[in-house]
């Protein structure tokens, strides 16, 4: 019987009948699989792994965040810092994605656009989840995932616990010994509380004395800069795109991610740099 493989000693291994390689670790003959276009149109190809690799990211942003909620509770700050930086840099990838789709043109897009049917990038319960866990909410949106018994389970269950920026909250009110914070908004989106601000404001006035407070609001908005970001280049593109038609689910399409354009999810981090 053969020993285990040392690659300091044996070399490069070119043999895998008998171990595991990169594409078994990976599976990567299923991933590849997994591209199907419904047209002969060539940019096709780049829609669907625009979409499936930008899922891919939202999945480890989701990872990210909930491990997050957790480490925050835990009081793990460090660890919650390092995987709030890793979500910025996740949302950054998503960013750059925007530039590879941006080289479709309308002539490309029209060539399979009939192919989609009704379905949109709208109905990503990821991204729902993701608005979800950082405070944005809305019930009504549930309706989208509404087949899909997996996803609408997970989503009802995040609306019954408090947000990461409930938790951020509650945290904050702790360290400062500000008394109870107030209730958690679980079934609607984040609306700016001014007792919430007074307290930003008074960790802004002194950050020697709040470091750690003071670097986990910054943190949180380096967060919503770069999911703006995201926000700002999915409009951009998809006017540049199919200009202000109805998106093929049904939206408004560019007038719809506009007023999205307007949400906050940290309200209160934004408004008091108007006070400082």
């Amino acid at each position: 019987m053969s020993g285990a493989f040392d690659p300091r000693e044996d070399g490069a291994k070119t043999d895998f009948r008998d171990a595991m390689s990169y594409g078994d670790y990976l599976r990567l003959d299923a991933m590849l699989d997994q591209q199907h276009p419904l047209s002969d149109a060539h940019d096709e190809m780049l829609f669907i792994i625009q979409h499936q690799t930008s899922e891919l990211w939202m999945k480890l942003a989701l990872h990210e965040l909930q491990a997050a909620r957790e480490a925050l509770m835990a009081g793990e700050m460090p660890q919650m810092f390092k995987m709030l930086a890793r979500v910025s840099r996740i949302f950054e990838q998503l960013n750059s994605a925007w530039d590879v789709l941006r080289t479709m043109t309308p002539a490309d897009y029209t060539r399979f656009r009939e192919a989609l049917g009704p379905s949109s990038g709208f109905q990503s319960w990821q991204y729902r989840m993701i608005e979800y866990v950082l405070g944005n909410r809305n019930p009504h949106l549930l309706r989208p995932h509404a087949h899909l018994p997996g996803a609408i389970a997970a989503l009802e269950a995040e609306l019954a616990r408090p947000s990461f920026y409930d938790e951020v909250i509650r945290h904050l009110f702790d360290r400062l010994d500000a008394g109870a914070p107030p209730a958690s908004q679980l079934d609607s989106p984040h609306t700016p509380v001014p007792q919430v601000q007074a307290l930003w404001k008074q960790v802004y006035a002194d950050t020697t004395t709040h470091w750690e407070l003071y670097e986990l609001a910054e943190k949180l908005v380096d967060l919503e800069d770069y999911f703006r970001r995201w926000r700002f280049n999915h409009v951009t593109t998809v006017e540049r795109v199919i200009g202000f038609k109805r998106g093929t689910g049904g939206t408004s399409g560019v007038a719809y991610l506009k007023r999205m354009l307007s949400v906050e999810l940290f309200p209160e981090l934004w408004h008091l740099r108007s006070e400082l």
